[in-house]
């Protein structure tokens, strides 16, 4: 038999009153939002664009509402359309997983330039900062996930793989969560802070909304590589997945985006 390590299980629900549960999954959702929150606010005191402290503190609610609506409409709509098809109700039981990062960033752009328009801001002076800040979320989500062994990886025979107890199969698997964590979190998050910190990509709005995009795809493509296709959907095209078609766009705006900032001071 195959060596694996052994999965640790780290109970989903962190507290429970009764019918009322509090989960490391929704927790990641806050703490990402509030320490994002606060970082963004570090960023506006720097003063390398004219984003205040004060407008991102009413973007809050915006931004929540973004992401979660997004989250759960893109999830719907991109992986089991069907499925809500026929059972409506469903789509309110948000207690069972199922949000689409790719659905909670379009909520977000929507929220941002709904809010931008209302307080009479540049669009990328707003994004700008939240993209430096979205990484830090992606990371604790991946985490999440992991601690609720869903979205595992392929199977494999390396050293560090584990079976996670939702898989059918039972076969030692890539604990692709982690890899999502360390790529779309950690090494994204300290790419966009250098591009920030040390060569002032704020003071160019766009640039880093455009490292944002460009670099989150690519780390998602690549760990796609190592993770379990949705059972609902499989490989699509040419062998990809959902998440690796869905990143093609994100390139070509990303890059698109940094190329409009070069003519932006």
């Amino acid at each position: 038999m195959l060596f694996t390590l052994t999965f640790p299980a780290i109970d989903p629900v962190l507290v429970q009153f009764g019918p009322f549960a509090i989960r490391w999954y929704a927790l990641a959702y806050v703490a990402g939002i509030l320490i994002g929150w606060t970082y963004t606010r570090r960023l506006a005191r720097r003063g390398d664009s004219p984003l205040t402290e004060v407008m991102l503190d009413d973007f809050v609610t915006w931004a929540v509402l973004g992401i979660i609506l997004g989250g759960r409409i893109g999830y719907i709509l991109f992986y089991m359309p069907g499925f809500y098809a026929s059972d409506p109700l469903q789509v309110f039981a948000v207690w069972k997983g199922g949000m689409s990062f790719h659905g909670g960033l379009i909520g977000m752009i929507l929220a941002m330039a709904l809010f931008a328009r209302r307080r009479g801001i540049r669009f990328f002076h707003l994004t700008d900062a939240i993209a430096a800040a979205t990484p830090i979320g992606l990371f604790l989500g991946r985490l999440a996930n992991f601690v609720n062994g869903e979205l595992y990886g392929r199977p494999t025979d390396v050293p560090w793989a584990m079976v996670f107890p939702k898989d059918p199969a039972q076969l030692p698997r890539h604990p692709s969560q982690l890899y999502e964590a360390g790529l779309e979190g950690l090494l994204l998050f300290v790419f966009l802070a250098i591009a920030a910190w040390r060569f002032r990509a704020l003071r160019r709005p766009g640039l880093e909304s455009g490292l944002f995009l460009c670099g989150y795809a690519l780390c998602r493509i690549v760990s796609e590589f190592f993770r379990e296709p949705d059972a609902q959907l499989g490989f699509l095209y040419g062998g990809a997945t959902m998440g690796q078609l869905l990143s093609l766009p994100m390139i070509a705006f990303g890059l698109w985006f940094v190329w409009l900032s070069r003519k932006r001071q």
